[in-house]
């Protein structure tokens, strides 16, 4: 599948991934600054923002489509970085297509399979009636069981279109169907080229019992940890985020945090 793909700047290609239920457009901030220098491609992934819909939800398969992607842009090679999901994507992108990956960032997220807690989010975000006049107020009401914190409820209810005809933007059914494979994960091979993991200090996505599990798959694998930040560590601290992109893509890494 090509991806619905935004594209600015100049210089060496850097792909930027988002996680579940985030687009493109969440990237926006560190784009721009990213474009001053490169050439940055953010995409949309499957079931996503303006890309199409699949039952597949494999990472097989979304790793897949970015290549697919890179290869009607016409770019042989990026900096990939992926935030969550789209950092098990980007993960699964340099294990199967190393050429296309000249080096890798992960930003919060292991190569593991993770305990369930969407769950109770999407099975929510199906029960909202898509009646005209629905209001974002009700959204956010018929959310807060599942979603206490207001700011995870709004950033699930950017990808519902109200009005007339309400509608989700994300292919909703097909990520309830396919939530498991989408948190878990399958080892395969090796990469051997540059790897930094990017982990928020607050967030317990990426533990000390994770990294040796980098390591078997990702030799050259550093760490760096982005202070104050939970898991959007993007959002929460994007200056500092910025800066461990920027240096990471434009040099070669030297230091570990």
């Amino acid at each position: 599948m090509r991806l619905h793909t935004v594209r600015m700047g100049q210089g060496t290609p850097v792909v930027l991934l988002h996680g579940l239920f985030g687009a493109a457009a969440n990237w926006g901030r560190v784009q721009r600054a990213l474009a001053v220098t490169h050439d940055v491609l953010a995409m949309d992934a499957r079931n996503h923002g303006a890309s199409g819909h699949d039952p597949d939800t494999s990472y097989a398969s979304m790793a897949g489509d970015v290549a697919d992607t890179l290869s009607a842009e016409g770019v042989a090679s990026a900096c990939v970085v992926g935030h969550s999901m789209g950092g098990k994507t980007a993960m699964r992108l340099a294990l199967a297509h190393p050429a296309l990956v000249s080096r890798l960032l992960v930003a919060d997220v292991s190569p593991v399979t993770y305990p369930s807690h969407f769950g109770a989010m999407v099975a929510a975000m199906q029960a909202i009636p898509l009646t005209a006049g629905l209001t974002r107020a009700a959204a956010h009401a018929a959310l807060e069981a599942a979603a206490p914190d207001p700011v995870v409820r709004g950033f699930l209810l950017q990808n519902l279109r109200f009005g007339e005809a309400p509608s989700w933007r994300v292919g909703l059914e097909e990520l309830a169907a396919g939530l498991g494979r989408v948190e878990g994960w399958e080892d395969m091979g090796s990469y051997d080229g540059p790897v930094l993991v990017a982990r928020g200090e607050r967030s317990d996505y990426v533990l000390p019992e994770h990294r040796p599990v980098f390591r078997a798959l990702f030799p050259q694998v550093r760490f760096a940890t982005v202070r104050g930040a939970g898991h959007w560590l993007h959002a929460d601290a994007p200056e500092a985020f910025i800066g461990i992109v920027e240096t990471f893509a434009g040099t070669v890494l030297t230091t570990t945090a």
